[in-house]
């Protein structure tokens, strides 16, 4: 509503295969950019093109590694593109990326934009905001209390892609994944207007693209200060749950290394090359080259003995996470929208707006029959479709000034 370029971005690169699911997974990936001019665009952009690019190249590592190299190498990129132009100086994103593959539900980002997991009617934070507020939670220098108070910016971050030519990213997971689960990728345009207790709610309660379209609706709605990016992911087939925990783990810590065929191809004809040397008779250059092919050799042999340092842990885990847990709030929620409602209608009346009004009372009532009986989950996946209808309606008052549409909720 306040922003007059969107400098978020997001990318979803669906597995079109059984196959190509088993190598690579599902992937999603959303990027808050931040710096002036279009700075915060690009950066943005090129991290969402970046890391698909470079995850997809790396098929023989386990995502949680591909990933990990994937945002180095973007991070690298929008770095030398800030550093060669003066106007995207310091330009930098967030960056949050989540695979769905055999391993389980695997997260790598960098900033404040979240990772959410929706089981049932608990909501599972998977990712640990990079910002001033949560690092010094976590330093145990501020009481939460005190970050709630807002004396400290929430929006303040620690860590993002492009500023700098290193990075640390957070690797999380591997998560088990049902059935059912519905996860969340969020910019923090949605995470700091919509509560967790009504993201719970809302993603239990609605379909994906409906609860999508509220979530965007009500932080809208409730001032709109940031740009507002969301994916909303949910697990309709068996055939991507995830593996037993004890098969992610051996999965995990035992994925097979293979021998670099272009390092094989090098050691072959180097040293072929050099027994050719050798019975021409230039010892010294037939030398050479066998050196360079038990370089070549020694090295691909290096890749698969060696699996070098990891940051997964005795189980095949890496990080902390979930980092918090929340349930879904259906009462408190349906008396928000209900309250919403009155307003917008106050507001259409007030303006002259020509909304439907018979159809959306009709469902109104019927989420207020839902809420009499008890049934809130229900009563909010019904009110959330009216409020949806109605935004829509709103956004298709075409002769109304843009200086006349704000609503004071």
């Amino acid at each position: 509503m306040r922003r007059a370029i969107n400098q978020d971005s997001y990318a979803i690169v669906l597995a079109d295969t059984q196959n190509s699911w088993e190598k690579y997974g599902h992937l999603f990936i959303v990027a808050d950019g931040m710096g002036a001019h279009a700075a915060g665009e690009l950066a943005s952009k090129l991290s969402v093109e970046l890391i698909p690019h470079h995850y997809f190249k790396l098929r023989d590592q386990p995502p949680a590694e591909s990933l990990h190299q994937s945002i180095l190498n973007a991070n690298a990129e929008i770095f030398r593109r800030g550093q060669a132009n003066i106007e995207f100086r310091s330009m930098g994103t967030t960056c949050s990326t989540l695979t769905l593959a055999p391993e389980g539900a695997v997260v790598a980002h960098v900033g404040d934009s979240r990772v959410y997991q929706m089981r049932g009617d608990q909501l599972f934070q998977l990712t640990f905001d990079h910002s001033l507020v949560w690092e010094m939670q976590a330093a145990g220098e501020l009481t939460d209390e005190t970050a709630r108070s807002g004396v400290i910016p929430k929006n303040v971050i620690t860590r993002s892609l492009g500023p700098n030519a290193n990075v640390q990213i957070d690797l999380e997971g591997p998560f088990p994944v049902k059935r059912g689960d519905v996860f969340l990728l969020c910019s923090d345009g949605l995470s700091g207007q919509v509560s967790d207790e009504e993201l719970a709610s809302i993603l239990s309660a609605l379909p994906p693209q409906p609860a999508c379209q509220l979530l965007i609706d009500l932080s809208n709605l409730r001032g709109g200060p940031d740009n507002i990016t969301a994916i909303v992911v949910e697990v309709a087939e068996d055939s991507i749950c995830s593996a037993q925990p004890g098969a992610i783990a051996a999965r995990w810590n035992g994925a097979p290394r293979t021998f670099s065929p272009a390092l094989g191809i090098v050691a072959a004809v180097c040293i072929s090359a050099a027994g050719l040397l050798c019975l021409l008779g230039n010892i010294p250059l037939g030398v050479v080259a066998a050196v360079l092919g038990i370089i070549a050799l020694g090295t691909g042999l290096v890749q698969v003995l060696w699996n070098g340092n990891s940051p997964a842990d005795a189980h095949g885990r890496y990080g902390q996470g979930p980092h918090r847990q929340f349930k879904a709030g259906n009462q408190p929620l349906f008396e928000q929208l209900a309250g919403t409602m009155k307003s917008l209608r106050e507001a259409s009346e007030e303006r002259g707006w020509k909304i439907q009004w018979d159809l959306l009372e009709g469902q109104f009532e019927k989420a207020k029959q839902h809420a009499a009986a008890g049934n809130f989950k229900q009563a909010v996946a019904t009110q959330g479709k009216v409020i949806i209808e109605l935004m829509k309606q709103i956004r298709g008052q075409r002769d109304t000034p843009a200086s006349d549409s704000a609503i004071d909720l």
